[in-house]
Parts: C-alpha cells; sequence; structure tokens
C-alpha cells in the first residue's frame, strides 16, 4: 500500500530543496518521512509465554502524520465522554468564501483565531436571544482546511447541543429538528468576521499586494458583504454514541489518509476523492507529487495552534460544574465508556484484544520489554 511516507521519502527532498518553506513545515516533513523509521529509535516487544522478541519502531506523533492519530483521537473522545448530555445535538459548518483564501493564508494565526471568535459569538448570542431559545449551548469546534482535492477550503465544523443553560440556571431544550435559520446565522456570523477582519493587522503578499492600500482593501470588504456566506446546519445526531462517533472522525483527521491514495509512479500521485457537487461521486485524481506535497503542506497548522476549542457550557472554566448542573437537568443517567487508563487497553479497544498476540507461538502476547532501544 502506497502511504503519504513514501511520497515524501521519494520526492519530499526535492521539494523542499527547490522551495522555500517555514520551518514547521519542514518540520512535518521530517516527522513524517521518520515515522516508524530507525531514525526515531525503538522498543522491544517480548512474548510472555515463548520469549519471541519483536522490534516495533517509535511513532512520530506529528498531529499531521496520518499514522499517529488513531491513539490520540481514543484519547480523546474518551475524555469527551464525560461531558455528554442527554439531548439533540446539531452539525453547523462555517464556511469562508474563496475570495478570503489569499489572505487568509497568509495570516493564518490571526485569521483562524478570527474565525473561531466570530462563529463562538455568533451562535452563543443567537442561541442567548429567545426568539430562538434565550440559553447557552455547549460547542465543540474543529478546524479543517482542506477539501477532498487537498485543494485550500478553511471551514469549521462546530458540535451544538440542542439546549442549553439559561440565566437562572434552567435547561432550555431548542426544537428537535430546527435549530436555528442558516441565513441568520450566515449574515451575523460575516458581519462579525469583516468587522474582526477590518480591525487586524494583516500582511499582505505578492498575491494580493494590491489590499495593503486602504481603498482597495475597503472596496474588497464591500464585496465580501454583499455576497452571500455559505453555513450549513445538518439535522440532529439520533444519540449521544453518535455524537461522539461523530466528533472523532472529524477532530484528529488529516488533509488525507494513506487509505485514499492508490498510486505513485512515475512522478505522479494518483487518490481518490469525493465530488460534493457531482452527488458525492467517489473519483480519481492524478497529480505531479511536487503537486500533491504542495496542496499537503496547504494543511500543515502554525506551531501550537489549537484547531479544537469549547464555547458555552462546555468552555473550559467552571466546565465540571455546569455539566454536573446540566446532566441532572437533562436527566443523563446512561453511563459513559470506562475511561481506559493504559496505552495498551487504547490498542486493544482500537484493534481487538488478539492484536498482540504472538505470531510464533499464537498463545501469549508482545509486551514492552523496554522503554527504549537504541538503533546503530
Amino acid at each position: 500500500m502506497i502511504e503519504l511516507q513514501d511520497i515524501v521519502r521519494e520526492h519530499g527532498g526535492e521539494y523542499v530543496n527547490s522551495h522555500s518553506l517555514l520551518p514547521h513545515k519542514i518540520k512535518a516533513l521530517n516527522a513524517i518521512l521518520n515515522c516508524r523509521t530507525a531514525v526515531l529509535g525503538a522498543h522491544i516487544d517480548v512474548c510472555g509465554e515463548c520469549g519471541f522478541e519483536k522490534l516495533s519502531y517509535n511513532s512520530c506523533r506529528n498531529r499531521h502524520c496520518p499514522k499517529c492519530q488513531g491513539t490520540a483521537r481514543e484519547q480523546w473522545i474518551e475524555k469527551q465522554n464525560q461531558y455528554l448530555l442527554n439531548t439533540g445535538y446539531f452539525h453547523v459548518v462555517f464556511t469562508l468564501p474563496d475570495e478570503l483564501h489569499p489572505v487568509v493564508y497568509q495570516n493564518q494565526d490571526i485569521v483562524y483565531s478570527l474565525f473561531f471568535r466570530a462563529i463562538s459569538e455568533t451562535l452563543l448570542e443567537l442561541c442567548g436571544d429567545k426568539k430562538y431559545l434565550g440559553a447557552k449551548p455547549g460547542v465543540t469546534a474543529v478546524l479543517h482546511t482542506w477539501g477532498q482535492n487537498l485543494l485550500y477550503h478553511p471551514h469549521i465544523h462546530c458540535i451544538v447541543t440542542g439546549g442549553g443553560l439559561t440565566e437562572d440556571n434552567k435547561w432550555q431544550g431548542s426544537r428537535k429538528k430546527f435549530f436555528l435559520p442558516v441565513r441568520v446565522l450566515s449574515r451575523k456570523f460575516k458581519g462579525k468576521f469583516l468587522a474582526y477582519l477590518k480591525q487586524a493587522k494583516l500582511y499582505f503578499g505578492k498575491t494580493v499586494e494590491e489590499l495593503s492600500l486602504p481603498q482597495r482593501f475597503d472596496y474588497y470588504i464591500a464585496a465580501l458583504y454583499k455576497k452571500e456566506w455559505v453555513v450549513y446546519c445538518k439535522p440532529p445526531f439520533k444519540n449521544a454514541a453518535k455524537v461522539i462517533e461523530y466528533l472523532g472522525r472529524y477532530t484528529h483527521r488529516v488533509a488525507i489518509s494513506n487509505r485514499r491514495i492508490l498510486k505513485l509512479e512515475d512522478g505522479s500521485v494518483t487518490f481518490n476523492w469525493r465530488d460534493y457537487r457531482d452527488g458525492n461521486k467517489v473519483k480519481t485524481m492524478t497529480v505531479t507529487a511536487a503537486e500533491f506535497i504542495r496542496r499537503f503542506l496547504l494543511h500543515i497548522l502554525p506551531p501550537g495552534f489549537c484547531k479544537i476549542r469549547h464555547y458555552g457550557i462546555l468552555a473550559p472554566r467552571g466546565k465540571s460544574e455546569r455539566i454536573n448542573l446540566c446532566k441532572k437537568l437533562t436527566q443523563t443517567r446512561f453511563q459513559t465508556a470506562t475511561p481506559v487508563t493504559t496505552i495498551l487497553e487504547r490498542l486493544q479497544k482500537m484493534l481487538g484484544e488478539n492484536f498482540n498476540l504472538c505470531p510464533c507461538c499464537g498463545i501469549g502476547y508482545l509486551t514492552r520489554a523496554s522503554p527504549y532501544y537504541e538503533t546503530a
């Protein structure tokens, strides 16, 4: 099976040498290149029955590596289980217009943060309005920057509780099949985002250098005000288990998974992609290896940037107290999953109880014998 690592190994060096890349992007490519190889060292797994030894190379744990997200995703999901409520949940997606992409890409730290701010304020203010809900909901927001074809497409997925906590600490539920009018969401979000964008100190590179002129920038913003922005609200989830499953699918996803990569030959990469504009049909796309790497690097986030954020009743400060109160008010009695305490237990949950069955005797199980094995 062709993996992202194979593409980086064969063509990454040439791409880095011929392009001027930021240090954190080079670091991400190096992490993917060295993941589960001798460069990062290894540990020894030993069978408790027959003494069979197996050398296992260490993972890079980079958040952009498709090999390293499974364990991190399961650990995150286990933690979120304790915050689930006996209520409906809505999935809302906010998307930035194509015309904004060059400015956003050149000011990622600033504009991504404005993106989160505008979305959270839009949801909390509209839900706080008694015309719609009159309560504070819980919001989990996840930033994605890619489309299925790996091109730049910044958008934020929000999982929102179908109800919230009122000012007098009562639970106010939303209508089962209706959250907020998408047109109202879209226009309020657009107004907030553009207002913050006008106040921000932005960098304008060669692709949008003309926007550094105040008159050009004002004209640019005015055109964006006239455009209808896309906000999509999906039907509510059937139960809490579906919420966690969905969250896990989105929170630790990288731009492309290894299973979508089909071929690497003659300097070209072929991969699967889903065309949402053509009835969600699965198609194949072939691009040069250099173009594939360029597209992948579009989605390497700035160092230390937090792409998962919580708001409302799920905001970090005082969250435990609010959630305990909401559980009582919503009669949340279902048992959340038992926390997994070790890496071995987490891997068994992901891969099955016999994933580490000894290939030699077929009776014992392989367990780590040493934390680190010095490679030559």
